[in-house]
């Protein structure tokens, strides 16, 4: 009953043309923040969900880390039984450590990362590579899978086998050494292949051998600087968890995908909501444009009103009325700015109508992922909006008196 009452006043024509208009703007309004709404956040998810795709290339799906110091010791026995776990796809041994590089003149500084032949099974990073082909040799004759980054700081080719790169990596040693040299190892490797996928990555990382950098760093076979995992995504995470801490004990910290990058993941949910938070004031902005129509819709109403007060009706079904009336508003402004922000999205993905200027990102075009979520979320963001909108003037039609004449 109230949404038919609500319908009528909204549909029915006005003594004064303003109140339709004002009614019309508040809707326009509704429709117009809504979109922009839906609109960003999906672009926001199209960047948050291409960002992750760069790390989740790099890093694999669960990691085991030194729980104290840099190195692990991992036995057959223990590495056998990663294996069997079940969703476990492959199980790659890693070792990692700052090192120089250096060929010719130029040097770079980098984190040298050996790994094992099942680590392209647990890490996509040979499906980024920009030239050659991802090998890393032996412990004897090693080779260099370059960052894009790094291969421009040393200004050379990563596929081309011209001169060997000079590798600087630090021995282990006891005590304070005189002679800095007596703490430096120093080897030589070819390069292989360079690899593109985020700058953090291109301008850091060189992988080579996991047996040339135990041999360099003085490791044994059952060493290694952490365990990388693939894992089948339909895995069971809890479990996993618990039976890598079982097989493993204390002496490593398991870390999923998110654990392994919290700053990142916390950065951009932090985001989305400031995001969200700042656009919702759109919303706020319109509702301003509803309470002038509502208001002026309760005086132009004051005699319906009173008719339903003698008819019987008390405050509160008069408050709920208006509160409907509202809500209608905030509902069609909204419905329209959903289907709009939809069309505009397709479009988008489509047609890439807006392009990304500057030319060095690694598509052309604005990422948008459309999420249901997003839309119950604003949806949700709306209605209250238009409740908190609608109090006043609803609350104001429900104190009118009933005026009664003699006859």
């Amino acid at each position: 009953m109230h949404l038919l009452f609500a319908w009528r006043y909204f549909k029915a024509p006005k003594s004064t043309q303003a109140i339709n208009w004002i009614a019309r703007i508040s809707v326009l309004a509704m429709a117009i923040g809504t979109a922009a709404l839906i609109l960003v956040l999906s672009v926001f998810n199209g960047f948050e969900g291409m960002v992750k795709s760069l790390y989740s290339s790099f890093y694999p799906d669960w990691r085991l880390v030194p729980a104290q110091g840099k190195v692990l010791t991992i036995t057959a026995a223990q590495l056998k039984s990663l294996h069997a776990i079940e969703g476990v796809e492959a199980v790659s041994l890693v070792l990692e450590e700052r090192a120089m590089l250096q060929a010719g003149q130029n040097q770079a500084l980098v984190n040298l990362k050996g790994v094992d032949t099942a680590y392209t099974a647990v890490s996509g990073v040979a499906q980024h590579l920009v030239s050659g082909q991802f090998t890393v040799g032996t412990a004897t004759s090693p080779l260099l899978v370059l960052g894009a980054g790094v291969e421009s700081s040393l200004a050379v080719l990563a596929d081309r086998n011209l001169a060997p790169i000079t590798v600087y990596l630090p021995k282990q040693t006891e005590g304070l050494q005189v002679d800095w040299s007596a703490s430096i190892r120093v080897d030589t490797a070819q390069t292989a292949a360079s690899f593109l996928i985020q700058q953090d990555f291109d301008d850091q990382y060189a992988i080579t051998s996991l047996d040339f950098m135990r041999e360099q760093l003085g490791l044994t076979a059952e060493q290694a600087g952490g365990v990388e995992l693939g894992v089948n995504a339909d895995a069971h995470a809890a479990t996993v968890r618990s039976q890598l801490k079982a097989i493993m004990g204390d002496q490593v910290v398991v870390e999923d995908r998110y654990e392994q990058n919290k700053t990142l993941f916390k950065v951009m949910r932090t985001e989305r909501w400031i995001v969200y938070g700042v656009l919702s004031l759109i919303l706020i902005v319109a509702a301003f444009t509803m309470i002038g129509a509502l208001t002026m819709l309760v005086l132009e109403k004051q005699k319906d009103i009173q008719v339903l007060q003698a008819l019987g009706a008390n405050k509160q079904w008069v408050q709920r009325i208006f509160l409907t009336e509202g809500i209608l508003l905030s509902l069609l402004g909204s419905g329209i700015g959903m289907i709009i922000a939809y069309a505009l999205a397709w479009l988008q993905l489509t047609y890439h109508l807006i392009p990304l200027e500057g030319g060095s990102f690694l598509i052309d075009y604005y990422p948008v992922a459309v999420k249901a979520e997003d839309f119950f979320l604003v949806a949700g963001t709306v209605l209250i909006i238009a409740l908190a909108a609608s109090w006043i003037p609803a609350a104001r039609a429900s104190t009118y008196q009933i005026s009664l004449r003699e006859m």
